[in-house]
């Protein structure tokens, strides 16, 4: 039996254990590397000389393509971006906007990617878009910007 003086301390020791559970803020590299779904996205940032980027001061937002959506990019397509650090580091700027765009802020137009290529942004009800890709999970919270998870890994227009 519980005494009831000791039901305070109780409740302080579980209110703290829940908080140690709650990773501190972070800027946007660390908390997508936190993420096991972002493993490939954060390698491949790293590769292309990104991961400062995604530790600035921003603001920045980040459609960041989950694992699934660079396992669907066709192999051949990872080999020549693994290959070409300049083309990696375009496909991902590709992903990248300056501001911190949260969904409920998304209105239907376009957005200027940090590679310097327009995205189509729209939303139906709690659906976003970002061209064709879909926002899995929205609104994820770093220090210095904001990441939404998207289905797919969005290509640059290819410049002629």
């Amino acid at each position: 039996m519980i005494r009831r003086s000791a039901l305070p301390l109780l409740a302080t020791v579980a209110l703290l254990s829940a908080c140690a559970t709650t990773p501190a803020p972070a800027p946007l590299a660390d908390t997508l590397a936190r993420d096991p779904q972002f493993s490939t996205f954060t390698r491949l940032a790293a590769q292309a000389g990104l991961t400062e980027e995604l530790r600035s001061a921003g603001p920045l937002t980040v459609f960041v393509p989950s694992d699934e959506a660079f396992k669907a990019v066709p192999a051949k397509t990872m080999e020549a971006l693994a290959g070409d650090r300049a083309q990696l580091k375009a496909v991902l700027s590709h992903h990248i906007v300056d501001g911190r765009l949260a969904a409920a802020d998304i209105k239907a137009g376009a957005a200027k990617s940090r590679q310097g290529g327009n995205l189509a942004l729209a939303k139906a009800g709690d659906f976003v878009t970002v061209d064709e890709a879909l926002v899995l999970r929205a609104d994820i919270i770093a220090t210095n910007g904001m990441a939404h998870a998207v289905d797919r890994v969005l290509l640059p227009p290819v410049k002629k």
